[in-house]
This record gives structure tokens, C-alpha cells and sequence, in this order.
């Protein structure tokens, strides 16, 4: 059975191209590259072209590049480094439906004394940038807010906030990890401070991120150790993954048009021709500002783990739009945020693509899905009662 892969916005599959890079790195250059010896410094420059490609793709400076393992190391480190240079401030804003990364660090801070202003969003995803404005005051460390939300594709107008926050002289962070390789980034532009960004969401392996760092903004590291990443994030580089994830990055920069094209007009597809033969279907989120792979739809009267299940049996890999998957019933809190009703929330799937998705695939799905929704509500009584 052909795999249909429609789940990017969890991982990617490594690049061809990113994986022959990282090859020689892990087998015959297996210095340290912090070695003094040139078998390890060879492998240290080969780091520093990295750092240069990743800083590229978002217009940032090398030297404004610290790697690490994960999105949420480059979260949790952003925030950990506000509140360390300001410790005096104990005020938050964020957004309330920041991903678990973010969301459950500062609910975790509550907990330590910090207050956290967790500005809503409306039914179509969006940001009420009003209320962050009202509450950012000379107690607040950090507004922190994702640039692209994971589950609805919807964007946030981060240069705008970040531009009040600058103003305000509040540090910004931005949870970019699903923007990062979707659409254009330009963090001098966009005036952010600290920029977060995970490598297996743009076709790099897992275990690679990067947190963008503004220069001359005071940061307290986060993990402590060696001399690595020049004191600001300790322990031995994942060289292989390194270089993987520079080679993804300069990838990206040349995948734009593709994805603003060719995958979003697959992405459209999928979705009128879903909307069109399903009846009672729904989209979650604003729809024209919002990432270009990404769709989000809810099916009224059934469950999205039900669709899941029966969609994996026909290979098309996808996620819910409900946290079942997870073991519980209720809708995502991004889905319950958006007030989206429960009947359509507990049936939502999120479609996310890639460059290597193909039309052929998105009609494989058109195929399919109508039928499982169709044999799943002729089981549901809901459904029967409500037609």
C-alpha cells in the first residue's frame, strides 16, 4: 500500500539532499568540533557553514544562530532567558493557544509566583492584539506569541506586536516553528528578539533546532555547560543533524514559490472538494491569512479518531483536530479557544502538506474521506436524529 502523507505539520520525512549531507558525519568525519586537532576543526567549519545557511533563511546574522535540540528547548530557553535578565519583572502575555511548549511552561511559572495574560483569539483564529496592547505594563519580562498556529495554519501579526513590545522595551519572542520554511521570514524586518525554530518540520531530522537570538540582547543560557554555541547552550553539538538542518534551511529558501504555488493550490483543492461532497464540513480558522500547507476541517457527528483509523487502513496518514488521540474526548484547546462548536471540533482533521505531496494524492483522499464520513455517521445516532 502507498503511504498518502499528509501529517507535516507533526514531522517531515528527511530530505534526500539533507541526508547525503549528514552521511560523511556520521561515519568517516566523527571529530568533535571543538577539538584543537584539524580532523575535528574540519568538522567545526563544516558547523559554521550551517549556522550560516539557517541564518540566511530568516535574514539573521551567524553569529545570531545557538542550536539546539528541539522547539521546545528553543522555547523553553527563550522564555528561561526573559525572565533570567529581568528578574524583577514577573508579567507574561501570550496567547491562549500557544502550543504545549509554550502553554504549559508558563502555566508551570502560575504556579512559581508569575502572572501570564493569556490573550484570546476569535472564531477565525485571530489574535485580539487590543488586549495584549492593554496589557503589556513596566512589569512585563516577555510577550511571547507563536507566528503560525500548528493545528489552523492562521498567522499572527507579529511584526505588529513585535514593534509595541519593542516600543514598550519588552523582550519578543516568537514561536516560529511551524512558519519557519512555509513563508518568507525576515527577523530584522519583523523585529523580533528571540526566534524559535525546529528542524524536522522543514525536512531536517529530529533532534535539531535553532533559537535565533538578536544581537546585543542579554540571554542567560538555559543549559549549562561547556563553551559551546559560545556559552549559550552547553553540550557536545549533534553535528550530523547540524549540517542536516543548514542543508534543510538552504533547501527551504529555494522551496518558497513551490509552496506558495504548487502546494497551496493542492492544499485549496483538497479543500473544495471536501467542502463540495461532504455535507456539514467546515473550515477552522481564517482562511486567507493562514500557512499555505495547511487545512483544518471539521466533520459534524463524528469522532476524528474514528476518521483516523479508518483513513490510516486506506493509507492517508493525517492528525486530529481533537486531543482523542491523545485518550481524551474533548476538543483541542486550540479548537475550544476558537469557540468552534463540539460536534464539529470533536470531528476535525488537519491536512498539512509538503512539496513532496502530489495531486494524485490529494484525489486519493477526495476518494476516500466522503466514504469513511459517510459509513461513520450511518452508525452515529446523532447524526440520525439530527437528519
Amino acid at each position: 500500500m502507498n503511504i498518502v502523507y499528509t501529517d507535516n505539520n507533526a514531522t517531515t520525512r528527511v530530505a534526500p539532499e539533507v541526508l547525503e549531507e549528514m552521511l560523511p558525519y556520521l561515519s568517516e568525519y566523527y571529530g568533535n568540533p571543538s577539538s584543537m586537532h584539524s580532523f575535528g576543526g574540519n568538522v567545526g567549519r563544516k558547523i559554521t557553514e550551517a549556522r550560516a545557511k539557517v541564518a540566511d533563511l530568516i535574514n539573521a546574522d551567524p553569529d545570531e544562530i545557538v542550536f539546539t535540540s528541539c522547539g521546545t528547548e528553543s522555547d523553553n530557553a527563550a522564555i528561561h532567558a526573559a525572565l533570567e535578565v529581568n528578574p524583577q519583572k514577573r508579567h507574561i502575555i501570550t496567547s491562549n493557544v500557544e502550543h504545549p511548549a509554550v502553554k504549559n511552561t508558563l502555566e508551570r511559572l502560575q504556579k512559581k509566583g508569575y502572572t501570564v495574560t493569556f490573550a484570546p483569539v476569535d472564531t477565525g483564529g485571530r489574535l485580539d492584539t487590543d488586549l495584549v496592547y492593554k496589557n503589556m505594563s513596566e512589569d512585563t519580562a516577555l510577550v511571547t506569541l507563536m507566528w503560525a498556529n500548528n493545528e489552523t495554519g492562521v498567522i499572527f501579526p507579529i511584526k505588529e506586536v513585535a514593534k509595541k513590545a519593542n516600543e514598550r522595551g519588552i523582550i519578543f519572542h516568537t514561536d516560529a516553528v511551524q512558519a519557519v520554511g512555509k513563508i518568507p521570514i525576515d527577523v530584522k524586518d519583523s523585529g523580533v528578539d528571540m526566534l524559535s525554530l525546529s528542524g524536522h518540520k522543514i525536512h531536517a531530522p529530529k533532534g535539531v533546532a535553532a533559537l535565533y537570538v538578536k544581537k546585543g540582547l542579554k540571554f542567560s543560557s538555559f543549559m549549562t555547560g561547556g563553551h559551546q554555541e559560545k556559552g549559550r547552550r552547553g553540550g557536545t553539538e549533534n553535528t550530523a543533524s547540524i549540517i542536516g538542518l543548514g542543508k534543510a534551511c538552504e533547501l527551504a529558501k529555494g522551496h518558497f514559490w513551490e509552496m506558495d504555488k504548487r502546494v497551496r493550490q493542492m492544499r485549496d483543492y483538497l479543500e473544495r472538494q471536501l467542502l463540495e461532497k461532504i455535507p456539514s464540513s467546515s473550515i477552522n480558522g481564517e482562511i486567507k491569512n493562514r500557512l499555505p500547507n495547511t487545512l483544518s476541517i471539521g466533520f459534524d457527528a463524528v469522532e476524528g479518531e474514528s476518521i483516523l483509523l479508518l483513513m490510516d487502513q486506506a493509507g492517508i496518514c493525517a492528525s486530529s483536530g481533537s486531543a482523542c488521540t491523545s485518550g481524551s474526548l474533548d476538543p483541542s484547546h486550540v479548537l475550544m479557544a476558537m469557540k468552534v462548536p463540539f460536534e464539529s471540533a470533536h470531528g476535525t482533521i488537519r491536512f498539512s502538506l509538503s512539496i513532496y505531496n502530489t495531486l494524485e494524492e490529494m484525489d486519493h483522499i477526495v476518494t476516500v474521506l466522503p466514504q469513511v464520513i459517510k459509513r461513520l455517521r450511518d452508525m452515529s445516532p446523532f447524526w440520525k436524529n439530527q437528519n
